[in-house]
């Protein structure tokens, strides 16, 4: 079949799409049949008819969701592309485990769904059909909140991850919710029978660590007067969540990476090898690309779980999602026993224009804090501009549009060290533009921020080494080394 004079079948019961789709793939020289039911798509499909099937969810007269099981098993070498407005991870994850072949929430691009058109012709091997998800009593589970562009790719990436048993890496800043797209993950994947388990590394003594995760046997050391179960033995089936994982001694991350290629390890004072039976997933707010050079993070290590990496947005970077989440928290904390509260458009718009350097946790926060301490039902631009400006101890100066046009001031955040950086580094070239050194730039840019990094560390900690290592999450060593290195003088911070 010349993929050409293929035949696809759309169904979506607004006439708009179906005339768009119709022009769209006609051009490309397929043949386009279209029907606003699912009853007409079931004939075609039972007659024989097509090679493609697009599909909306949300029909007349059915579901889209439900009809695939029904095509793969009539005919399990058509592909499906199913498109909705229903912009949730629950939408994409469904469609997958159901056998579709791609997922595009709506709008679409129509470029990227011709692409998806022809590697679907072009793709010649039929997926399985995987168990429906599970559900909660209410029928839908939502482990995670958003339809912006940047949510929708994630949710297509978590969705094409869930039959599989990849090492996914998370990075994102913190607050940001790593843990629950490693939690959905973990809930919509293979697994999810098994146990989800979380450790943060940065919560635990580093000399504790090698024990949690691999567990000790009676006597390995002082003070183990009975046999523990690692981290990795209690996830056993399951997943593994290795949250901060830039925290990581080298010592764990050397037995961690043998665990990785070897698929076994053995118990602090153990000799018998235990087989490792759980999913990785990985989370961290640092950049551990700059952790390998500085030789704090195994390069190996990295690549053995940076299988699949998905980068969390901050908040600010979806400002589009900020109604949704609001909402969802308030009942949330209506649920939880306390008030219901409506938040009003210009509060709203106050909120989508704030920078939230803590993300959605920083957001949630706030919703609960609203509902707890504030009598009235309806919380106003007043309520938050002042719970905003007090969160960042300045006044408000920022604008934000209103739900009628106007405008309504927004405090404004303080200034990340991001943008302080990329301030100064503009008026650095703006006044060196014909005198920039011919190399090493950047080691030169590194040290300068270096440099009064670990002087105001050391000055909190009050010359305190030890602490300041701990606060920078430095080994002791190369602090040593860098203060020597770069002649850092303590300025102390006043009591």
């Amino acid at each position: 079949m010349s993929h050409a004079n293929a035949v696809i079948l759309v169904a979506d019961d607004d006439k708009a799409i179906r005339t768009v789709l119709s022009q769209a793939l006609g051009r490309q020289g397929y043949d386009v049949r279209c029907t606003g039911n699912a009853a007409n798509l079931w004939s075609w499909i039972q007659d024989g008819i097509g090679d493609l099937v697009i599909t909306d969810v949300v029909m007349p007269d059915d579901n889209g969701l439900d009809l695939i099981p029904r095509i793969r098993k009539l005919r399990p070498d058509l592909r499906i592309i199913v498109m909705s407005a229903q912009t949730t991870l629950l939408t994409a994850v469904r469609a997958a485990e159901r056998g579709a072949f791609e997922y595009l929430p709506k709008p679409f691009d129509l470029k990227e769904l011709v692409s998806v058109v022809g590697r679907a012709l072009a793709s010649q091997t039929a997926r399985g059909v995987e168990p429906e998800l599970p559900e909660n009593a209410n029928g839908e589970r939502l482990p995670l909140i958003g339809r912006s562009p940047a949510m929708q790719e994630i949710y297509r990436t978590l969705a094409r991850l869930m039959s599989t048993d990849l090492s996914v890496m998370i990075s994102g800043e913190s607050g940001t919710g790593k843990e629950l797209v490693a939690r959905a993950l973990h809930d919509y994947g293979k697994r999810r029978s098994g146990p989800f388990v979380a450790i943060n590394m940065a919560a635990i003594p580093r000399e504790l660590i090698e024990s949690e995760l691999f567990g000790h046997e009676r006597g390995a050391f002082t003070g183990a007067t009975q046999r523990m179960a690692g981290k990795f033995e209690q996830a056993a089936g399951g997943t593994l969540f290795l949250d901060e994982i830039g925290d990581m001694p080298i010592e764990a991350q050397t037995r961690l990476l043998r665990v990785l290629q070897e698929g076994e390890y053995t118990s602090v004072g153990g000799r018998q090898p235990i087989r490792a039976n759980a999913r990785i997933v990985a989370a961290t707010h640092q950049d551990l690309r700059r952790l390998i050079q500085q030789g704090l993070f195994r390069e190996d290590l990295f690549y053995r779980l940076n299988v699949v990496p998905i980068r969390l947005p901050p908040l600010r970077d979806k400002p589009e999602d900020i109604p949704e989440l609001a909402h969802h928290y308030l009942r949330k904390a209506a649920a939880d026993g306390l008030p219901e509260k409506v938040l009003a458009p210009e509060a709203l718009a106050l909120m989508k224009a704030y920078r939230w350097p803590g993300n959605v946790r920083e957001l949630e926060n706030l919703v609960r804090r609203l509902a707890a301490l504030y009598s009235q039902e309806v919380i106003t631009a007043d309520i938050i501009e002042a719970e905003l400006a007090e969160q960042v101890g300045a006044p408000a100066t920022a604008t934000a549009p209103a739900a009628n046009g106007a405008t309504v001031s927004a405090p404004s955040s303080v200034e990340t060290l991001s943008e302080a950086v990329e301030r100064h580094l503009k008026d650095y070239f703006a006044a060196h533009k014909e005198s920039l050194p011919p190399d090493g730039l950047y080691d030169r840019v590194l040290a300068d921020m270096e440099r009064p990094l670990l002087a105001l560390t050391l000055g909190v900690t009050r010359g305190n080494q030890v602490k300041a290592a701990q606060l920078l999450g430095l080994n002791r060593n190369t602090l040593r080394k860098k203060i020597r290195e770069l002649d850092v003088q303590v300025v102390r911070s006043p009591r």
